[in-house]
């Protein structure tokens, strides 16, 4: 799932979470969530990240589309390119949230701008513009001028 592919290289959790990485990559999601959650809980946009390709996937805890919404937008709320993207996903499938492609196209232009050159970013605006060829150019228009104004927290 691209969700989940993109959020894996984004840049390493604090040093503090390590822990975290390392128990999410061999598996054991139980300790990634207990290490992941307090940081989560302290504002770190990178554990709100991870959370929410937990929820996501089911991985560790139900899987909860509005749970891992609830964590993406927190991130990327924050600037996080990765939690920015993933919601553009999620606004583009309809998962926790009503399928809505001005969101989409603002998520995913704003995941664009975010990243730096490379796969990831080439993935982001092929997404972007992909949406934008179902959208009207008033509705595009729209999503623009929304990433435009929207400002980091």
């Amino acid at each position: 799932m691209l969700v989940l592919a993109l959020a894996l290289s984004a840049p390493v959790l604090a040093a503090d979470s390590q822990a975290g990485l390392e128990a999410y990559n061999r598996d054991d999601y139980a300790t990634a969530l207990n290490e992941w959650r307090p940081l989560a809980e302290q504002g770190h946009p990178a554990a709100h990240l991870q959370l929410g390709n937990m929820y996501t996937k089911g991985l560790g805890v139900p899987q909860d589309y509005a749970q891992a919404v609830h964590w993406y937008r927190l991130s990327a709320d924050q600037g996080e390119a990765y939690a920015q993207f993933n919601l553009g996903v999620m606004y583009e499938k309809g998962w926790g949230v009503p399928q809505d492609y001005v969101l989409v196209h603002m998520w995913y232009n704003l995941a664009t701008a975010s990243m730096s050159p490379g796969k990831n970013r080439d993935t982001a605006a092929s997404h972007r513009d992909n949406v934008e060829r179902k959208m009207t150019p008033d509705q595009v228009a729209e999503a623009q001028r929304l990433a435009r104004e929207r400002k980091p927290k």
